[in-house]
Formats: C-alpha cells, structure tokens, sequence
C-alpha cells in the first residue's frame, strides 16, 4: 500500500467565492459571522472532495482568509508592538488591521512566497518580540474536519521558515535569536493538536531550497530536537519548490517521523535520498506538479514510484509537489476551452485524481489504472506531435537575432540628455504606474462585451470614456506624465496573451496572489506571435486628449512569461525571447504612432530568479536579454520605462542596471524607502521612482509622510535623478481614495521643490 495525501489546497472557491465574502466583509456588507461561515463552507467542500478523490490524508490548516504566513504571525501572537493589540485572542479586526493597515498604521510589508506568484505579509521581528498561542482557528478548523468524519493531517509553516522570511525592525539584532523562545510554542501547538487526536503534522520548511548559511542549518537541528523531546506528534517535514539534497545526510538524521521532496523542480534528488533511507521514516514524493497545469505523464511517474515502493514498501507516499494554492481549483467547469488543448491540462481536483490513480496503480497494480496510464500516454503523444505548438516565422527570426537588437543607439547620459529636452518635465516628476480604478462599471461593460450583450462600437465609446475620465483627473491632480488608465484591460498579462499567438484561455482558472486578489494566468502552449498592434489605438486616442505626455504601457517578456502557465517542452529563455520579439514590435508601433515615453512592466522579474545562487547567471543572462530585446529599437528621446514591486532585489542591482531602463519605478513605501538605499549605494546609474504610498491598503497617506518619505529618498539618490509616484497600478482602489492620496503625492512633490535640494541631496 502506498498513502496518498495532499499538501494544501486551492482556498479561494471554484468561483472565487471567498474573494467576494472578503470584499463584501470590507465593505461592511457582511457581518464577521457570515464570512466566516462563508470560509467553513469552503473548507467542508474542499475536504469532502478530497476524501472522495480517494486522498487518504487531507491537510487543515492550509486555508487562510488572507495569507498562511499571516495566520502564522496569528497563531504564534508575533504581532507588532505599533498595532498596540491588547485582546489575548486574535480577532478579525487585529488580523485585517496586519494585511492592510489602519488609519494609523501602514500594512506589513508583503513579497513573493519564494519564486511564485503569490504575495506573503512579511513577519516583523524585533528583540521584545514574544510568542504565544494566540488565536484558535487552526484547531476549530481541525475539528471541523473532524467533524465530517476526516482524520486530518495539520499544516504548520515551519519555525525556521517562518523566522527566515521574517525581518528585523530594529538594527543589531538577528530574528535567528528569537528560536528558543519560539520552540516551546510550537511545542505547545503540537501539544494541542495531539489533544484533538491529530496524529500526522505537515510541517513545511521550504527554506531549505535555499542557500543557506551555517547558523540557519544549526538551527534546523536545534529545532527538529527540541520538538521530538518527547514525541506529541508524528511530523512530516516538507520541502518544495527545489532540491534539497545538499542536506540529505542532515534531514534523513532529523527525529521526525518522514520527509517530503519535490520530485517535479528535482528530479534528480531521489536517488542521494533513497541512498541508506532509514528504517521506519516515511518518504513522500511530490511527483504531481503544484506550480504548472500540465497533465502528468502517469506511465512515467507509475513506473518510477514502483521501483520505489519495492524499496520503501508503505513507507511511500504519494503527494503533489508542493500545494495546489497555485493551481486552478477545477478544468471541469472550462466549458468553452479548446477541447485538444484541455486534454492536455490538470488544475487541483485533475492533479488529485492523478495522485489518487497512482495511489491505487502502486497498491493494487498496473491493471487496476490501465486505462487511466493509456489515457495520459496518448494525450502527452498528441501533445508533442501537434502542429499548433511551432510557427516557423517566430522559430527562424529567434534564430537570426544578433547582438544589435539587444542594445541602445547611445548610453544613457546622451538619452537622458535628449528626453529632458523634448519633455522638459519639472524637478521630481510626477506619475502613476499605470492602472486607475477598475470600477463596477468598467467590469459590467467588459462581461457584457465579452457576451455579446454590447456592440464593438458600444464598448468602444464606453471605454474611451474612461479613458477621457482618467485623463482629466489626472490633469486636475496635477500629474506631470499621464497613463490611459488601463480601463480596457483585464489584467496586465491576461490582456496582452488575448491577442498573441501561442496562448490560450480559462473562464474560472484563477489563482489567489495575495489577499482577495485573484489573477487568471493564460496558458502559453505554442510559439508567441503578434499578429496585430496591441494598445496603440486606446494610446494614441489617450494622448490626443492632452498635451502632457501619455506612458505607452505594456507587460514585459519576463513577467508574461512568470505569470502564465507556460509550456514545458522548450527552454524557458526561448519563450522568453519570443515574447520579447512580440513586445519589440508593439514599442516600434507606439514609437511611430508618436508616443514618446513607454513602459515595459517587469514586476516578477525578481521572482524568475531561480532559488539557487549558482543558477542566477544564467537566468539573469536571458532575461535581461529579453528585456533589452523588447525595448531598444526605439530612438535616444523616447523614453523606456519599467516598474518592479514586492520582492528583495538588492542581490540583483547589477542586472537591473544591465537593462538599463531609463526609468526605473519600485515599491518602496511599506518598508519606509528601505529598498532605496540598495539603490543608492550601488549608486544606480538611471532615473528612478520609489513608490511613496501603498496602494494596497485603503488608507490615505498625509501629505507630510510623503514629504518625509521623498527627504529621505534625496538623502541617498539625486533629485535629479528621482521621480514621484505610488508604489504599484491602482486598479484595486477607489476613485475617491485615488485622487486624494494622488493630490497628497503631487502637493508634497510641489513643496519639495520649493526647498535647497542640493542641501539634502546625497554628496
């Protein structure tokens, strides 16, 4: 016999269902009781069909209202001194208050969980942080399962994980220090859940894909010891998203009772683990893959998994790579999907059939899923073989790309030069990165499209209306570079893979990326082409209502690439460089439609960089290739420029530089222009905006904590060099929030200018 389990599942609804109760209970159109039942609801649904998929163990604790890390912060009371929480217990209000902020307190900072998409509310860590088991939902969850009949297995992040992708808030002290104190915690965690009759704890630590020093791996040793004396429940260590088989000797040593590896990103590691595995430690094999949504080749995977079981017996286990959090909930409710390529496919419920099938394959044998083996094999050979997937056009103009497309006609300082006469834009530039509000209006107008229920004409008027609103509030405001608003979009990927060559598209295959944000990820099965321009017709008319300058906006090769599901059977830079050639050729068409400055968005350029530090060379190579590929072919006073948010990239200045975007926007604010100091000391070489609000907590920045936040942006970068703006698009706001933290931007960019500059400019 060989258990099957799941490591977590989609939370937010097939429907999004849990997206809308969260919005609804922001709005105060719900009460704390109906969002909640709403997530009970849920949970009750997603458990039942994972028992009836045939999952032999089936997680709690891996749903969460708004991030797992912050229900983390939550369980263990790490909540910091300036929210000034008196409650024992953590309610709603306090957990809301840690994701967005209050009218007297900024958000947690929050970044990308690893190399994925999805966006984690960071820990804040200082030496009077204290720990305590302060908030009951893991164990009602728990017993709710119970309640159905399930045995579940809890979920915990990891204490070292969850120290790791912490930060210090105060200099001089390392959150590693904390780990004694947090130890009898967790220790108290598992002491609960044993009450309760859990008997498996997934705990995850997927800091251990990382490189990792000395200190963090004694701490790993220091921790798993601490929580084995004595043993109150049987612990599955987990680890996902890379190998971890630099630690094998280590984690095979560990006293717990079994270890999980991500089969999918590291094949290769199963051997050094099966090498002299211990007697009576179970070993759980991710071989579904968790990140993408391409069905598994099962013969393969069954015939792997039985040469393990020979070896392991019912020691094997039998897991997805990682959890489903990042996958659609369900291909079965895609009724308009091409129906060749659906077959290719396998969102959450499809991947848990797959982990199901092997299960019952390994215990029972071949014949018992013959035709389910029969099924994936001719759907992988009609995969390959099908002519959809090359365009000889795109495969020979990769072929005849030379160094000339990578590069620039001059070196910045002569395009800095040129730009500044042809736009003649004030000291402290002000702007936004480009989405405005995606009003219910705007939303109702796109579906009705989208059904038929508009004319193209229809839609064409309701959009450039929007399009006209944006502009003038924006020229109210006072905005020196104005954006189009991006009413016409639906998301910033979405919008363009809609009219590329290559992809195709879900109705309900969204995926949660923080928060009540949930985005669609197109699927890119084939060659990128661009049959047609793509946004110069919403520009051009944007512009012929102004004679400010309008940013053409488009999403870079890198972040088009990141955040689609994309094919497996090429090298990742080909198909980057395939979208590069499609987004070339759109700059070339705003250049000539007399556009004179462009963005080329790339926010998960940090989040491709891959886990492991020997491998960022390459990486880095290519996707700096491909960004310098999409915009150099535009003359000296058009002016480039991208926007990065929501992740660490002091480590990766230098390749950032290696674009050489002549304006670069970052997110900034929630952790104070922290980010701008890497900037400075590098001594960045182009023009740069730091984000100085943050668009994604409700609250409205004073114009003074602007102004304070653009000193000390002066302190460290040029003015000269700095540009005024909020940290990201603004898309999930509202107008009313909009234009007065936008006029509170623009009144603190005009005070600044009235002060000695050159007095507070870095020497």
């Amino acid at each position: 016999m060989a258990l099957t389990h799941n490591l977590g599942f989609p939370r937010i609804g097939a429907r999004r269902e849990l997206k809308q109760a969260l919005e609804a209970y922001w709005r105060a159109d719900i009460s704390d009781e109906k969002l909640n039942a709403t997530a009970a609801e849920l949970r009750q649904r997603h458990w039942t069909l994972q028992r009836d998929l045939g999952i032999d163990l089936i997680p709690a604790g891996d749903f969460a209202l708004y991030d797992q890390m912050l229900n983390m912060t939550a369980l263990l009371g790490a909540v910091p001194a300036r929210f000034n929480a008196q409650q024992d217990e953590i309610g709603l209000e306090l957990y809301f208050a840690m994701a967005r902020g209050t009218a007297t307190q900024p958000a947690m900072e929050m970044t990308k969980w690893f190399d994925t998409n999805y966006h984690y509310i960071v820990p804040e860590f200082d030496a009077d942080t204290r720990f305590r088991v302060a908030s009951p939902q893991l164990f009602k969850e728990v017993a709710e399962a119970q309640a159905l009949g399930i045995s579940p297995k809890a979920v915990l992040i990891g204490p070292l994980t969850y120290l790791y992708l912490g930060k210090e808030s105060t200099p001089g002290f390392s959150r590693l220090d904390l780990l004694p104190q947090l130890l009898p915690v967790y220790r108290d965690i598992l002491g609960q859940l044993a009450s309760l009759g859990v008997e498996w704890v997934q705990i995850d630590e997927p800091l251990l894909a990382l490189d990792l020093g000395e200190e963090w791996l004694r701490g790993l040793d220091q921790a798993y010891t601490a929580l084995a004396e004595p043993r109150l429940t049987k612990l599955l260590l987990t680890t996902y998203f890379e190998a971890v088989d630099k630690h094998a000797n280590r984690l095979k040593e560990l006293p717990v009772d079994g270890l999980h590896i991500d089969l999918c990103r590291a094949p290769d590691q199963l051997e050094t683990f099966l090498d002299h595995y211990p007697v009576g430690k179970v070993l759980s094999l991710g071989i579904v893959d968790g990140r993408n949504i391409w069905r598994s080749d099962l013969a393969r995977s069954f015939s792997m998994l039985s040469r393990v079981q020979a070896i392991l017996g019912e020691r094997l286990w039998i897991a997805p790579s990682c959890s489903l959090q990042h996958c659609p909930v369900d291909l079965e409710l895609e009724t308009r999907l091409d129906g060749e390529i659906k077959n290719w496919l396998a969102f959450a419920v499809q991947k848990l059939h797959e982990v199901s099938a092997l299960g019952r394959g390994v215990t029972h044998g071949e014949s018992a899923i013959s035709e389910i083996l029969s099924a994936s094999t001719e759907a992988s050979r009609v995969r390959a073989q099908s002519e959809r997937i090359h365009n000889p056009v795109v495969q020979e103009r990769l072929r005849s790309l030379t160094r000339k497309e990578n590069e620039r006609a001059s070196p910045f300082p002569v395009r800095q030069s040129r730009q500044r006469q042809r736009f003649k834009l004030p000291l402290l530039p002000t702007t936004t990165i480009g989405s405005f509000p995606q009003t219910a209006e705007i939303r109702q107008a796109r579906a009705a499209f989208k059904k038929g229920e508009l004319g193209n004409l229809q839609y064409l008027q309701a959009m450039r209306d929007e399009i006209a609103l944006a502009i003038r509030k924006q020229e109210e405001i006072g905005l020196d570079v104005l954006v189009h608003g991006e009413a016409e979009r639906n998301d910033m990927v979405e919008y363009f893979g809609e009219q590329l060559w290559g992809y195709v598209f879900t109705e309900n295959g969204w995926v949660q990326s923080y928060g009540s944000r949930c985005v669609k990820p197109p699927i890119l099965y084939g060659d990128i082409y661009r049959p047609e321009p793509m946004t110069v017709d919403w520009i051009q008319y944007a512009q012929s209502l102004t004679p400010r300058p309008v940013k053409g906006m488009l999403t870079g090769p890198v972040t088009m690439l990141m955040w689609s599901f994309v094919r497996d059977d090429q090298p990742r830079a080909d198909t980057a460089l395939q979208l590069a050639l499609a987004i070339r050729d759109e700059v070339a068409d705003l250049e000539r439609a007399g556009i004179g400055i462009i963005q080329i968005d790339e926010p998960a350029f940090r989040e491709g960089l891959p886990l492991k530090k020997p491998d960022w060379d390459e990486y880095l190579q290519w996707a700096v290739r491909a960004f310098r590929v999409a915009s150099s072919s535009v003359r000296d006073d058009t002016q480039i420029h991208t926007h990065m948010c929501y992740s660490e990239f002091h480590d990766i200045l230098p390749a950032i530089a290696e674009m050489d975007a002549d304006v670069i926007t970052i997110e900034t604010s929630r952790s104070r222009m922290e980010l701008l100091n890497a900037f400075g000391q590098f001594k960045y070489p182009n023009e740069i905006g730091p984000g100085v609000y943050d668009i994604h907590s409700p609250r409205i920045p004073r114009t003074e904590e602007i102004l304070e936040l653009l000193e000390k942006a002066c302190k460290v970068i040029d003015p000269s060099q700095l540009w005024v703006n909020p940290d990201c698009g603004l898309k999930t706001r509202g107008w009313v929030e909009t234009e007065a933290a936008l006029q509170r931007m623009v009144e603190a960019a005009r005070l600044l200018r009235t002060l000695n500059l050159p007095k507070i400019s870095v020497n």
